[in-house]
């Protein structure tokens, strides 16, 4: 099932639509467009290609749309949450470490934009071990908010997500897609 979110809150997924193309955001600009609202954005998720060693997801790319009719902007790192099992109440928040500068970024209609999310990864095979010694978690889904545009739900386009000590490292919204 590919990623979907649900703006605005962090209880159940939305069906997600199929993928198009659409151009990039534009670059960090000090422009007039408003912040992208809740309802302006869909985000899915998809493990990186690029990762830790280990046996869980490791590190995942997380894309935002504008289905809005308008340009809009986004700055900052996300906050990122393990969903509970159907309500809000359940998620547990991840440490976030953030990596990069955060610079304004204007999306456009149709535009995109990417953060990247890796978590401390999980070790050996089957049920896998944390090198912390803690035990390994794993989520169905994670909602990543961002700072001023509402919570997503995502779903990983493969696998589910699963991480050591309830740490993520997170970029900052960016253009460029990573990897």
């Amino acid at each position: 099932m590919p990623g979907v979110s649900k703006p605005g809150t962090a209880s159940g997924p939305s069906t997600p639509s199929a993928s198009q193309s659409a151009p990039a955001a534009s670059a960090p600009s000090g422009g007039s467009a408003a912040t992208c609202a809740a309802g302006a954005l869909k985000a899915t998720a998809r493990q990186a290609a690029v990762r830790p060693v280990g046996t869980g997801t490791g590190a995942a790319v997380v894309q935002f749309t504008n289905v809005s009719g308008h340009t809009c902007v986004l700055k900052g790192h996300p906050t990122v949450a393990g969903a509970g099992n159907g309500s809000p109440e359940l998620n547990v928040p991840l440490t976030v470490k953030p990596t990069g500068a955060a610079a304004s970024v204007n999306v456009t209609s149709g535009g995109k934009a990417w953060v990247k999310l890796t978590f401390v990864q999980v070790q050996g095979e089957g049920d896998g071990y944390c090198v912390s010694g803690s035990a390994p978690v794993v989520y169905p889904t994670m909602v990543v908010r961002l700072p001023g545009s509402g919570a997503y739900q995502v779903v990983l386009d493969d696998g589910q997500f699963a991480e050591c000590d309830d740490t993520v490292t997170v970029t900052a919204v960016s253009t460029l897609r990573p990897s």
